[in-house]
């Protein structure tokens, strides 16, 4: 978007890209507390419930990638807005299930939709922003919505499913899908694309799509044999990818230090703190005994703390110590608050808010650091596609830290049969919260020897957004 955009029409075309990042990132958690009226209504086995919150999931982290480069191909409006229309279609196909196939596959559908839209968000604020500090600051909000929308979710599904039915946690999406296709034709600027002229790589969007489908669903389900065919098919992405005419994914941003480096530390962050969420969920229902409302509502002073810290100060900070500085103090934050849980009594107030309002506020400085430093030195017709990647890391490590997190603590509590049963589950959630800490630990120590140092005064002139730094060899790190 060109850099003498009205700054009014820009505010306004940012809140509807953010609004409709919100939703469909809280789609992924806010039928989480409505899993049980569902089974019941629709007479899921216990083995089937699953594929409501998986299918979702698979189609959704398995395009993320492919959505991404077909913005740069495409135009990035083009795409956000098919991928809105199609969340929004497929919400209300979801909400008016009657069958337990018919939800499956408007889950399905909805993943696909909010891959296409959410996919190109970052990269179309970053093109919108062309100011460093203005940056910084669009980050923040955009950050917010991606940081918070889990917690969001379950508040909002909580307090959905016990005031009206579990249908309205998909009927909510249509007033917000419609308004947001609405005004996003008149905001958000149209952009040309380099065009499909330019080579779309299918073999490489087959081999993509089909391992990140194969490698969520592997860990979600446990299944190993789809994990090892995911990382075959990763492999021939790879090489394919060196030798590709036209890349889906070229391999020359992972020559940037800041992007491989931000990655990777994605994985890990999101591992610990979505696999977090999803135990603390268990937690509050099975140990502290809350019903669905009550779990939302105790998960409220989250994205409360996430808002102060990610569009109060997060950007100030960023600016003036530098991201990685931020970032790993953050991060810091959300360690202490996990240790916190792992010792956690049974009293809400006194065992699990005070760590909550750490972590809120380590998130909420952490993520806008993370999420700059991922798009900082991409080239401009690669925006897309890195904007696709950060958002496939982050879907790789909510598999990864759900999956690993609901193992440890079921076989933590398996083991102690013996004691009472609540004491059994509070111990196995204890224990998963340590796990989660380490996730943590593992992204402090790769982000410090990763991610490159930024001096004090380079981070402030450039508002966080500087360009890379630059080896005696005169190539960017």
């Amino acid at each position: 978007m060109a850099e003498n955009h009205p700054t009014r029409s820009r505010g306004l075309a940012l809140a509807v890209l953010c609004a409709a990042s919100l939703m469909v990132v809280l789609d992924s958690s806010i039928v989480a507390v409505a899993l049980p009226a569902i089974q019941a209504d629709l007479g899921f086995t216990s083995a089937g419930l699953s594929w409501v919150f998986t299918a979702y999931l698979v189609a959704f982290g398995g395009l993320l990638l492919l959505s991404g480069r077909l913005g740069d191909l495409l135009g990035r409006r083009r795409v956000f807005l098919g991928g809105l229309g199609l969340f929004t279609l497929a919400s209300l196909v979801a909400g008016l299930a009657a069958d337990a196939g018919v939800l499956v596959v408007a889950r399905f559908a909805q993943g696909v939709g909010g891959a296409l839209a959410s996919a190109v968000v970052l990269g179309m604020i970053v093109t919108m922003y062309p100011e460093p500090r203005a940056r910084a600051k669009a980050i923040g909000v955009y950050s917010f919505t991606q940081a918070a929308g889990a917690s969001i979710g379950l508040i909002a599904g909580g307090a959905l499913t016990q005031a009206l039915n579990w249908h309205w946690t998909f009927y909510v999406n249509l007033p917000i899908g419609v308004a947001a296709l609405l005004l996003a034709v008149r905001v958000v600027e149209a952009d040309r694309g380099t065009g499909l002229r330019n080579g779309l790589d299918v073999l490489g969007a087959v081999l993509v799509t089909a391992a990140v489908m194969l490698g969520v669903y592997g860990i979600s389900a446990a299944s190993w044999g789809a994990v090892a065919a995911a990382a075959v098919l990763l492999a021939a992405f790879a090489v394919r990818q060196a030798k590709a005419r036209t890349p889906l994914l070229p391999l020359r941003l992972f020559r940037i230090r800041a992007v491989t480096g931000a990655n990777v530390v994605m994985v890990l962050m999101v591992a610990g703190m979505l696999g977090f969420q999803f135990v603390t969920a268990l937690y509050l229902q099975q140990v502290l005994g809350l019903d669905a409302l009550g779990t939302g509502v105790a998960f409220l002073p989250v994205p409360l703390v996430i808002a102060v810290a990610s569009l109060g100060f997060a950007g100030k900070l960023t600016a003036r110590f530098g991201p990685r500085a931020v970032l790993l103090a953050g991060l810091g934050l959300v360690i202490v608050g996990l240790l916190l849980l792992t010792r956690a009594s049974d009293s809400y107030f006194a065992g699990v808010l005070p760590p909550l309002l750490l972590m809120g506020l380590g998130a909420g400085a952490a993520i806008p650091a993370l999420m700059g430093l991922a798009m900082a030195d991409v080239p401009a017709s690669d925006a897309g596609v890195a904007s696709g990647l950060i958002n496939t890391t982050q879907q790789v490590g909510a598999a990864v830290g759900t999956a690993v997190l609901a193992a440890v603590a079921a076989s933590r509590t398996e083991s102690l049969r013996g004691l009472d049963h609540r004491e059994a589950l509070a111990a196995g959630f204890r224990l998963a919260y340590g796990v989660s800490a380490g996730f943590l630990i593992a992204a402090v120590a790769l982000g410090g020897l990763v991610l490159a140092r930024r001096t004090r005064s380079a981070a402030a002139a450039a508002g966080a957004v500087t360009e890379p730094e630059l080896c005696s060899s005169g190539q960017a790190k």
